[in-house]
């Protein structure tokens, strides 16, 4: 495998190349995809990552090249994408003629024209049977493909910068969508208000889970907070937990807040007359955050791997 290009959510797929194609890195290619025939840009693949390719499970089957593109190609590129947004903005004028609840995305024309994706959200499953009929007297000789996706699979389509300063991990490496819930977020001391433990699609932040388990790692032999302990200075209270670190802050009886690692100290069942606040990482709110935080947890219409 010498050339590969990427295609929808970039992922990664070696070309089938005919010994009859003279083919350079960063040319553009037409090339055959089960959705039909699109232009994609072809790049020089490193022999280690050819390598691993190889011994790789479950890889995507290599794409055929028809032929390279010409200047007359790459104006019929730049045309499709315009044909795409006015294409766009007839289906969203039919949809709200219709008055149905559905939210249209995006829309992709295949460069042989002849097959156009709408692709669109939904809180509910849609009955746009009277939709595809108007759009077939819209759009005619072409097939017409109406999809439904999640908004995780929306905005992985439309790619962007998350709060990290990155491209987002579900229009770059994130192939497959794990569950979410604020149980995540609260496990890891995060604080649980929406506008810092969610992302642009509206859902909790896929990172949540990539350090959860070293998290739960950490957890294992804290004491809960509250808990009297017994410390090399004495008795006192579990006020805070730091788990990536492994040491434990414990409210002396004297008002005084120290930190131990949690191997020196010891769980004790004494009253111990020391009073502590809830940690405030654990209460944060936010004014403008209005939002149920049951709602940004994953359900049906989060995903739908339809891309």
């Amino acid at each position: 495998m010498k050339f590969a290009v990427k295609y929808i959510k970039n992922t990664f797929y070696p070309l089938d190349v005919p010994e009859t194609i003279h083919l350079e890195d960063g040319q553009m290619v037409l090339v055959r995809t089960e959705k039909g025939e699109e232009a994609l840009k072809a790049f020089v693949v490193n022999p280690e990552v050819s390598k691993s390719w190889e011994e790789a499970q479950n890889k995507p089957e290599p794409l055929h090249v028809i032929r390279t593109l010409s200047q007359r190609d790459l104006q019929t590129i730049d045309d499709i994408k315009k044909e795409e947004v006015q294409s766009f903005f007839k289906c969203k004028a039919l949809v709200e003629q219709h008055n149905l609840k559905m939210n249209l995305v995006q829309c992709r024309i295949t460069f042989d024209r002849r097959k156009i994706t709408f692709y669109y959200t939904a809180p509910e499953r849609v009955d746009f049977r009277a939709l595809l009929k108007d759009l077939t007297q819209v759009f005619t000789r072409v097939r017409i493909d109406l999809r439904h996706i999640g908004v995780r699979d929306e905005t992985s389509l439309l790619d962007g910068v998350g709060v990290c300063g990155r491209p987002f991990c579900c229009s770059s490496f994130l192939r497959k969508f794990a569950t979410i819930n604020v149980k995540l977020a609260k496990d890891q001391g995060m604080p649980i208000a929406p506008g810092k433990i969610s992302g642009t699609c509206g859902r909790l932040l896929c990172c949540l889970t990539y350090e959860y388990s070293n998290y739960i790692d950490a957890a294992k032999g804290m004491p809960p907070i509250g808990s009297s302990v017994m410390t090399p200075d004495g008795l006192g209270k579990v006020c805070y937990l730091q788990f990536l670190n492994g040491t434990v802050a414990v409210k002396m009886e004297d008002g005084k807040v120290r930190e131990f690692a949690k191997s020196d100290i010891e769980m004790v069942d004494a009253d111990v007359n020391v009073e502590i606040d809830i940690p405030v990482i654990a209460t944060y709110t936010d004014d403008n955050d209005n939002i149920d935080i049951k709602q940004l947890e994953d359900d049906k219409n989060s995903s739908t791997g339809n891309v």
